[in-house]
């Protein structure tokens, strides 16, 4: 497995990390923690280093999980995880509990983080979404204590904007920026990336397959389940699906010239845009983590990219990514 440094940083991960978030939480039920432990030692035996959970994921589930099964490991992986959400009331699901990242919140959600990750050092702390009753020179002060304690060792944010990104940076180092980005999400193209070049911060692209569609196994048809969220999404509505069918098509005529798949394709586009972007594409299967381990092997060449993105300007994305509620959360 190839490695990449996040940004400016120390931090070296594999060039492919896993995202956890679905084996407990999301895309439909609770997966089988016996399974998902296996999948989870499998991808560290196939040289994946780096792991995304988050306290909210469940909440607690998940990060209970990837503790308990990269414990033996410990010392050849580096676990990511997130604060932000206010888990104490009834429904902790992110957009409906609130945010919280209130300098108390923060330490308490450390200490638990410690304990269900069964670790003694936190190796990237992620700020999960921007909370604007708190100041963010505060919320990275508050990080930066926890680094001098020996608690954490890197600190993130996640779609977060670009004037709060300086500003944490100014107070704490930012490590990387955790946010969505793919094919079909491509708005930090715009000010993300350029920021991110500049202060040396790596990007970790969450959702690099657009929530699985750019695998080209899903479609208008398709139907989830009510527990998965996307089914709340505008743009996993059967008229957006339809709509957005372009894409697919792009990205299989691709696939079938490298003898890959269209979830490699897209992949492997995301690689060549910067070596400090990393991405972490979720799954729950086994053969699924090998198809994405594969993609490093695939390498575009510029003449490659440039005739994907000749052809991906003039396909039109349909369909807005979150809920309203949800949108107002991001790049703040």
């Amino acid at each position: 497995m190839q490695k990449r440094k996040l940004g400016r940083s120390s931090l070296e991960v594999s060039a492919i990390g896993l995202g956890c978030m679905g084996m407990s939480f999301s895309y439909g039920p609770p997966k089988d923690v016996k399974e998902m432990t296996a999948l989870l030692q499998a991808a560290v035996e196939r040289g994946i280093t780096f792991f995304d959970t988050a306290e909210v994921y469940g909440p607690f589930t998940n990060e209970t999980l990837v503790g308990e099964a990269l414990s033996p490991v410990r010392d050849k992986v580096i676990i990511a995880t997130k604060f932000g959400f206010d888990l104490t009331g009834p429904d902790h699901r992110p957009g409906a509990a609130g945010l919280n990242s209130r300098p108390e919140q923060i330490k308490r959600a450390v200490e638990g983080s410690l304990k269900r990750l069964k670790v003694q050092v936190i190796d990237l702390l992620y700020q999960h979404r921007v909370d604007p009753q708190v100041p963010i020179e505060d919320v990275a002060g508050t990080v930066k204590e926890l680094i001098q304690q020996g608690k954490v060792k890197h600190f993130g944010l996640s779609e977060a904007g670009v004037t709060t990104i300086r500003r944490a940076h100014a107070v704490q180092t930012v490590t990387a920026l955790q946010n969505e980005y793919s094919l079909w999400w491509r708005r930090p193209e715009a000010e993300i990336i350029p920021t991110l070049e500049e202060l040396g911060i790596g990007l970790v692209a969450y959702s690099p397959l657009g929530k699985g569609y750019l695998t080209g196994r899903i479609d208008h048809k398709t139907q989830f389940d009510s527990n998965d969220f996307r089914s709340t999404l505008p743009r996993f509505t059967p008229e957006a699906l339809k709509a957005n069918q372009e894409l697919i098509d792009l990205l299989n005529a691709m696939a079938k010239r490298f003898s890959a798949t269209p979830a490699q394709i897209a992949l492997a586009w995301l690689l060549a845009q910067k070596p400090w972007i990393v991405p972490i594409p979720g799954t729950t299967k086994l053969h699924r983590l090998d198809e994405n381990i594969g993609t490093v092997a695939l390498e575009l060449t510029p003449e490659d990219i440039a005739e994907i993105e000749h052809a991906a300007a003039s396909i039109k994305v349909q369909g807005d990514r979150y809920p309203a509620r949800l949108e107002a959360m991001t790049n703040i």
